[in-house]
C-alpha cells in the first residue's frame, strides 16, 4: 500500500508493451498445480466447492516462493528490481499453467530508493535526534545530502486560524532566503514537489514539510508528512514533520538542524500482469486486483504479497469456471510509487473499453498482524465520500459476509491509497478489504478483535520484517474466503452493482454455509475456513 499522494487527472497514456506470454517450462507448469487435484480439475462454481478450494494454507504456499524470491534478491521485491521481476515470472507462469490468457503490460517510471539511514536531528536551541518514521520522513524521490548546523528559516507559513496557506508555492516565496539554510515549509495548497523544488532553487541546503494542523475529517494533518515529491529533481534532502514540530521550530530562537540523506533515483521498467477468463461476456468485466510490488525496503509479504498471493489462490481455484461475466485479474506493478501501474492500465483504455468493466475488488493487505477487518466505505456514511455508484452494494456484500460468520467489521476511508484509485476516476464501481497499516488500533477496536492497542495494524509496514512470519494466518483465512465468495458472485451477476442481469449461483446460496467451529471462529479471533452447513 503505499503513502498519500497527490490526486492528479492524467491524460490517456499509450501501452508501451503489451505481450501476450504463449508458453511455460513445464516445471514451472508442474508447480501451478494445487495439492487437490479435485480442485484444480473442477468448475468449483458452487460456494461449497469454491470456498473448499481456497484457504490460508494454500495462500501461504504462493507467500512462500514470493519470500524465497525476495531472500534471492537483496530482500526486496519492488519494482524495478530484479526481485520484482522474478514475482512477474512466478504469477505468469502459475497463471498460464492453470489455462488464463495472460498478458504483460510494461511501463517506464521513476524508482527511487534510500541507500543509506537518514538522519534528522535539532542542534540548537535543544538537542534532540529525531527518530524515523516516527519524528519524521524522507520523502520519496528526495535528493541527497548532508547537512549540518544550518538555520531553519520558516517560508510563508501560517499558524493561525484554519492554517490556510501558500507556503513555498511560488518562487518569491523565497525571495529573501538565505542561501545554505533549512526551508521549513507548511503543507497545503500546492504539491510537495513545488515547494521542494522553489526551495532547492533558492539555494536551500534542506527542506522540512510540516503538517497543516487543520481539522480534516478525511486526513491526518497534524502527525509526521509521509510525503511524495512526485518525481526526482530535487537535489536537497527534504523531510516531513508534524505540526507541533514545524511549530517548535519555526517559533524557537536561533534554530539549527542537522539532516543526512543519502538517496537514487534513476527510469527503470515496470510490469502489470493481467489474466482473464476465455470464457464470459466481454462487455460485463468483473475485475480483481491487488499490486504485487513491495517497497525497496523489504519483502512486502503482508504488503502486498497477502493480497497478490490471495487473488492468485482464487484464480487458480476458478480456473475452469464457466461463469456468465468475464473475470479479469490483475497483478499491478510500482504501486508503492505512487500507484503508477493501475494508473497506466486504466488511463491506457478507450472509453469503450472502461465502459465494459462492471466494477473492480481491491485487495491491498489482508493478513496484517494487528488487524481490523476493514471494507472500503462505498456508500460514503462514515467517511463523507461515497464511491462511483454501485460502490454501496459492493460494501455491503462484504459487510454481510462477515455478518454471516458472525464477526465485526467497520469501514475504511476511500482515501486514494490503493488501486481503486484510478478505477474512482473513470466512475467505476469498486470495493474491497484491507486489515490495516500504519495507523494505531484503538481501544475499542482492540476489544472487538484482539490485538495490541496503541500499535500500527501492520507493526513492519513499508519494513525489513514485513517477511513471511508478519501474516495473521486467521484473519488471512476468513478473507481469502470472502475474496472467492465475492468474484463469485459477481462472475455470475453483477445486476445489484450495475443492473445487468446475471444468474443465481448454483447450489445452496450463500447464506447456507457457516464457519467450522473447530476454527474457534469468534469476534475477536479471525476466522476458519467456511464449510456448507451441517458438515
Amino acid at each position: 500500500m503505499s503513502r498519500p499522494v497527490p490526486r492528479l487527472q492524467r491524460p490517456g497514456v499509450a501501452v508501451l508493451a503489451l505481450t501476450l506470454l504463449l508458453a511455460v517450462l513445464a516445471p514451472a507448469a508442474a508447480s501451478a498445480q494445487p495439492r487437490d487435484r479435485r480442485c484444480s480439475h473442477a468448475a468449483n462454481v458452487t460456494y461449497d466447492r469454491l470456498l473448499s478450494c481456497v484457504s490460508a494454507d494454500s495462500v501461504m504456499e504462493h507467500l512462500e516462493e514470493l519470500q524465497a524470491i525476495a531472500d534471492a534478491n537483496g530482500g526486496t521485491r519492488a519494482s524495478g528490481t530484479p526481485g520484482y521481476d522474478a514475482s512477474v515470472d512466478y504469477i505468469v507462469e502459475q497463471l498460464t499453467a492453470a489455462g488464463y490468457e495472460v498478458t504483460t503490460q510494461d511501463f517506464d517510471f521513476f524508482y527511487y530508493d534510500e541507500t543509506a539511514p537518514s538522519r534528522f536531528a535539532q542542534v540548537t536551541p535543544t538537542p534532540t535526534e529525531y527518530v524515523e518514521p516516527d519524528d519524521f520522513y524522507t520523502a520519496t524521490y528526495s535528493g541527497s545530502g548532508d547537512v549540518q548546523a544550518a538555520p531553519v528559516v520558516p517560508v510563508d507559513i501560517n499558524l493561525d486560524g484554519d492554517r490556510a496557506n501558500t507556503s513555498g508555492c511560488e518562487p518569491e516565496d523565497f525571495a529573501d532566503f538565505p542561501e545554505g539554510a533549512v526551508a521549513l515549509v507548511q503543507r497545503g495548497t500546492c504539491p510537495f514537489g513545488q515547494k521542494a523544488l522553489n526551495a532547492d532553487a533558492a539555494g536551500a541546503a534542506g527542506v522540512l514539510i510540516f503538517n497543516q494542523g487543520d481539522d480534516n475529517p478525511n486526513d491526518d494533518r497534524f502527525g509526521v508528512v509521509f510525503a511524495t515529491l512526485g518525481e526526482p529533481g530535487v537535489t536537497i534532502p527534504v523531510f516531513g514533520i508534524s505540526f507541533d514540530l514545524g511549530v517548535e521550530l519555526a517559533t524557537g530562537e536561533d534554530v539549527t538542524v542537522d539532516m543526512f540523506a543519502e538517496t537514487i533515483a534513476d527510469e527503470r521498467v515496470a510490469t502489470n500482469v493481467i489474466a482473464e477468463t476465455p470464457w464470459g461476456d466481454p462487455d460485463n468485466v468483473v475485475m480483481v486486483g491487488a499490486h504485487l510490488d513491495s517497497v525497496p525496503e523489504g519483502p512486502g509479504i503482508n504488503d502486498n504479497g497477502s493480497g497478490s498471493a490471495a487473488v492468485l489462490d482464487v484464480a487458480l481455484a476458478l480456473r475452469n469456471a464457466r461463469t456468465p461475466n468475464k473475470v479479469r485479474y490483475a497483478w499491478w506493478g510500482a504501486e508503492e510509487f505512487g500507484l503508477l501501474g493501475s494508473d497506466e492500465y486504466v488511463y491506457g483504455l478507450s472509453d469503450e473499453e472502461r465502459d465494459d468493466i462492471a466494477l473492480y475488488l481491491n485487495f491491498d493487505m489482508v493478513g496484517s498482524p494487528n488487524y481490523v477487518r476493514f471494507v472500503y466505505d462505498g456508500d460514503g456514511d462514515a467517511f463523507g465520500l461515497e464511491g462511483p455508484e454501485g460502490s454501496a452494494e459492493i460494501e455491503q456484500f462484504f459487510l454481510d459476509y462477515y455478518g454471516l460468520l458472525g464477526l465485526a467489521s467497520e469501514p475504511t476511508e476511500i482515501d486514494f491509497r490503493s488501486d481503486y484509485s484510478a478505477f474512482f476516476d473513470f466512475d467505476i464501481p469498486f470495493g474491497g478489504l484491507f486489515t490495516g497499516a500504519e495507523g494505531e488500533k484503538t481501544p475499542e477496536q482492540a476489544a472487538v478483535y484482539g490485538g495490541t492497542a496503541g500499535e500500527w495494524y501492520d507493526p513492519c509496514y513499508h519494513m525489513a520484517c514485513d517477511t513471511i512470519g508478519n501474516i495473521a494466518h486467521d484473519v488471512l483465512d476468513v478473507n481469502v474466503d470472502a475474496i472467492a465468495a465475492a468474484v463469485l458472485t459477481y462472475a455470475f451477476s453483477t445486476e445489484d452493482v450495475n443492473g445487468v442481469p446475471g444468474r443465481k449461483v448454483p447450489g445452496r446460496p450463500l447464506e447456507r454455509v457457516a464457519p467450522n467451529p473447530r476454527a474457534g471462529v469468534g469476534g475477536g479471533s479471525g476466522g476458519g475456513h467456511l464449510l456448507p452447513a451441517g458438515a
